[in-house]
């Protein structure tokens, strides 16, 4: 039996979960040095390199292991062997006098701890003496690693000395398997005249040969928006709006100590001056230290580069092929002029060359430091020689002096050619343009293309964006369908938290008036707030009935189909023989292109249908196609949800490292959208749970539940429930597991679930109760399941269930009742496709067949669940069952079937009363049967009863005591 899995009580979390993505890194590089390996970080000067070594550092050293560490800096990279007298700071004398006297005396002295034989202090460059310093050098850390695993760190390693860089080379070809080594290099730093490093602006010049074999160069990835956020707050900063804090990630490009410095020269601006956060068209402050080295990089360029490079700068999709048509007709040699001073890069396309600036503020600052007259130059150049609407329209608007009806009609068409190609966000900003070129004789015009740019800023998940320009035609329109367009943009922009606008369906329904396409759009909304918020689904069911009727007769395709999916998928949860039905009739021609990628469409629902009836091979298809829709032009809401389903559908098919890196990247989105993030914290939890870490898993479902319970949304909080009391139920946290589940099947029921396919909590829940001592209880949640599952015709939650049947029959002590309920389920679960269920019925089969004191038996299904689990990836899983597997029989305890004291009591009774002779504690027999304290507790109290003992010894008398 494994140790129970350490995890938190249930509660909220005492602290915020780290970003995955750098959490993810800093296993990765554990993963690799506890294999014995050697690790490479790189990236860009305050990128968090030194960060994530600490993080390793204190890992490793909380493990107990031994650290060695240096950072070198710039004006150490001339002192020899300082880096070595960093590294060795802690080793004391004693390991040192372990040495021969010569390696010892050539050690100390290099390491200034004695006189220098050489007469000066450089210590020996060369001949015997040199090499004798290697093996020494070599030999301490053997010895330092003779007691466990050694972490060598070198951070900054652009810095190391040659001296001490010569002996870390030599130790690294000749490393003992315990020797970790860490390293870290600075890419793109410059040399001591301020350009680029000589033939290595990379920064690795000779630094992978530091590195025992084998080596893994792993980049720090910049930070996202989300993280950005969190590192500002962090530090004290403001609590700066999101799309400020979007600006600040775009113009740091995910650099932290860069967007701090940005942050912080924002707010000395806005306290200096007394100044609100600048809008979107004017420019952030840059200070003077990172303003300086991009201009003391761009002052070292010709002049007619530094010209081109301005035209470059105000491009908004600059091309090699575009500057040169905008008459700078040298541009290839000019721009790879600019390449080799370190300032962008040229990247392969269709265009001749895509221009990337390597620093996201060059631009900014080039703006910046440009006079007017050349910056409107440039500006013309590029509206004449653009044939992209989308560039045309940005430069005439650069070129316009007040409202003007030509530029605001370049501007509408210029978000249309956006939005086709599927950037909304783009066409949010061109629209807001275009309202603010539109002449004020136009208010109709002007309102409209609001509400355009406002529903692209949904589509873009920009919904601070999108509620902005919502209130502003709210304080400015009259018309009921404009002000009724403009509370839907409020409705859909607060995500998960529909608790929040209650008060805007009151004013909405109001400005609607009679009018049935308004009041179409307005239930289908009111449908989803009833569900989220009211937590029912038969009410909810109603508003979307009425929707769908509403829509259909005044010819609102889109708002049909929305609602009628929205029909179908309560009539799903509801267990109604009419949802198929109603979801063939939202498939139906004609088609809405909207309705069909969005997740809350009949494309995204149809998987579920697929999902409840066990085909997850086509569930799978379904989300693929759409995913592969949603990436080339889609909504970040609707492609993060689709992630989220895909996720699920892969840890129900067994692919649990596919699994993970799905709900990492919907995390992602959804962090770098401002979107609702309890959703894809769930999706995380899930994967986590399936193949990566239990702790990790809980901390992601714990942050679900928070998101969830903030956002009052009692939809989602149900699933969050469930993910979290399924982990606590795998660690052993049985009446904690049934809390959780508890919870999850109340709420459920209010809302009226009647297909248990729909939310598969039944199982676990009765599997929890079950190992908390309550068969009864158990027993009752499978009854209404199974009864509602053989109505509707799910084999594969009957399968589940009965697993948990089996659960029950084994706290019963009926053991042989429950490992033939557990084949049985094993088999039916194979046979529905479901890989970890299966296995988590194998691994339990094992358990009850060793109380039997089938060994054979049960060692052969603990091997069914480790091909299982070692197939699908289930890391945590794999490393419960191998120790289940080769955990040996403890011969000391002796369960026999008949005798006089066993005769009268169950399996389980005996199993307990066999370790109460040997001592055991109820904890200790709890953990070594795999069920609950209540449990033990119960078995002892009716094996008291049986036998007629009163005491703990009188138990012992009765085992021990031959014939007794």
């Amino acid at each position: 039996m494994t140790e129970p899995i350490t995890l938190p009580p249930v509660g909220p979390a005492s602290a915020r979960p780290p970003a995955v993505e750098r959490d993810a890194l800093r296993d990765s590089v554990l993963a690799h040095l506890s294999r014995a390996g050697s690790v490479l970080l790189t990236g860009p000067a305050g990128i968090g390199r030194t960060t994530v070594v600490s993080q390793v550092v204190a890992d490793v050293s909380a493990r107990g292991h031994q650290v060695l560490r240096c950072s070198p800096s710039p004006a150490e990279r001339d002192s020899p062997f300082l880096a070595l007298i960093d590294l060795l700071t802690g080793v004391g004398d004693d390991t040192l006098a372990t040495l021969a006297a010569h390696e010892r005396a050539v050690l100390e002295t290099t390491l200034l701890r004695s006189a220098h034989p050489w007469g000066s202090p450089t210590g020996p460059t060369g001949g015997r003496d040199a090499l004798v310093l290697r093996i020494a050098v070599r030999k301490v850390l053997a010895l330092l690693g003779a007691a466990g695993p050694l972490l060598l760190v070198v951070d900054d390693a652009q810095w190391l000395d040659r001296p001490t860089a010569e002996i870390l080379k030599y130790v690294a070809h000749r490393a003992d398997a315990d020797l970790w080594v860490l390293v870290t290099v600075r890419t793109g730093f410059t040399g001591d005249d301020g350009g680029p490093s000589s033939g290595h602006a990379d920064g690795s010049q000779g630094v992978p040969e530091l590195c025992p074999r084998p080596l893994r160069q792993i980049r720090v990835p910049p930070m996202t928006a989300h993280e950005i956020s969190e590192l500002l707050e962090r530090h004290d900063h403001p609590c700066w709006p999101r799309p400020l804090v979007a600006r600040l990630h775009q113009a740091s490009g995910g650099n932290p100590r860069t967007a701090l410095e940005l942050s912080s020269a924002l707010d000395e601006r806005a306290r200096g001056e007394n100044q609100d956060v600048p809008d979107s068209t004017e420019p952030l402050p840059v200070p003077d230290s990172l303003r300086r080295p991009i201009l003391d990089r761009i002052d070292a360029l010709p002049a007619g580069a530094r010209h081109t490079l301005v035209v470059a700068g105000a491009a908004v999709r600059p091309t090699v092929e575009l500057v040169r048509r905008a008459g700078r007709h040298e541009a290839a040699a000019d721009l790879d002029t600019c390449t080799r001073h370190g300032i962008l890069d040229v990247l392969p396309g269709p265009d001749h060359g895509i221009i990337s600036f390597l620093d996201p503020l060059t631009p900014v600052v080039l703006r910046a430091e440009t006079p007017y007259e050349h910056l409107v130059a440039a500006h013309r150049a590029l509206a004449d020689a653009s044939d992209d609407p989308v560039e045309r329209a940005h430069h005439l608007a650069r070129l316009a002096a007040g409202p003007d009806p030509v530029v605001a009609a370049r501007l509408t068409a210029a978000a249309s050619a956006a939005r086709r190609r599927g950037s909304p966000g783009t066409a949010a900003r061109l629209g807001r343009l275009a309202a603010e070129y539109t002449p004020p004789g136009q208010a109709h015009a002007d309102i409209a293309r609001r509400l355009t740019a406002a529903e692209d800023a949904i589509e873009a998940a920009d919904l601070d964006f999108a509620r902005q320009l919502a209130h502003e035609v709210l304080g400015d329109a009259r018309r009921p369908a404009d002000r009724v367009r403009a509370w839907n943009v409020v409705i859909d922009s607060c995500g998960q938290a529909m608790a929040e606008i209650a008060d805007v369906f009151p004013e909405a329904v109001r400005d609607a008036g009679g009018d049935p396409e308004l009041l179409a759009q307005l239930h289908y909304r009111m449908s989803w707030r009833e569900w989220m918020v009211g937590g029912s689904a038969a009410r909810a069911h109603g508003h979307a009935v009425r929707a769908a009727g509403l829509a259909a007769r005044t010819g609102d395709r889109r708002t049909e189909l929305m609602a009628l999916t929205q029909q179908a998928a309560l009539e799903l949860f509801l267990g109604l023989p009419q949802a198929e039905a109603t979801l063939a009739a939202a498939l139906a021609a004609p088609h809405d292109v909207h309705a069909m990628t969005h997740h809350n469409g009949p494309l995204y629902l149809k998987h579920r249908f697929h999902l409840v009836r066990d085909e997850l091979a086509e569930a799978r298809a379904e989300l693929r196609t759409l995913v592969y829709r949603l990436r080339q032009r889609g909504s970040a809401d609707s492609l993060s949800q689709c992630l989220i389903g895909l996720a699920q559908v892969e840890i129900h098919r067994g692919r649990c490292r596919p699994a993970l890196t799905i709900a990492r990247q919907s995390l992602r989105i959804t962090e770098e959208s401002g979107l609702s993030q309890g959703p894809a914290w769930y999706a995380v939890s899930l994967a986590e749970t399936a193949g990566g870490s239990l702790s990790r898993a809980l901390t992601a479902a714990e942050t679900a539940r928070r998101h969830s319970e903030d956002d009052d949304d009692r939809l989602f909080l149900p699933r969050a429930l469930h993910a979290e009391g399924r982990i606590r139920l795998f660690g052993g946290q049985y009446e904690q597991a049934a809390e959780l589940l508890t919870r999850t099947a109340e709420l459920e029921t209010a809302q009226g679930q009647q297909d248990p396919a729909a939310r598969r909590w039944h199982a676990d829940l009765a599997e929890a109760l079950a190992a908390c001592g309550a068969p009864d209880e158990a027993e009752a949640v499978i009854t209404l399941a199974r009864r509602q599952a053989e109505r509707l015709g799910r084999p594969g939650v009957l399968a589940t269930l009965d697993r948990a049947a089996a659960a029950v029959s084994a706290a019963r002590g009926e053991l042989a009742q429950a490992a033939r309920g557990l084949e049985h389920a094993a088999t039916r679960l194979r046979a529905t496709g479901y890989p970890l269920e299966e296995a988590r019925t194998h691994l339990a089969l094992g358990r009850v067949r060793r109380l039997l004191g089938d060994e054979a038996t049960a060692r052969a299904a603990f091997a069914d669940a480790l091909r299982i689990f070692t197939k699908a990836g289930a890391r945590s899983w794999v490393s419960m069952t191998r120790a289940e597997r080769d955990r040996a029989q403890d011969s000391s305890v002796c369960c026999p079937e008949r005798g006089s004291w066993a005769e009268h009591l169950t399996p389980t009774e005996r199993s307990v009363v066999a370790r109460v002779a040997q001592g055991a504690t109820n904890r200790e027999i709890a953990a070594g049967l795999v069920v609950s304290v209540k449990t033990v507790e119960a078995a002892l109290t009716r094996a008291y009863r049986k036998l007629g003992a009163k005491s703990r010894v009188e138990i012992a008398r009765m085992v021990l005591t031959p014939g007794s």
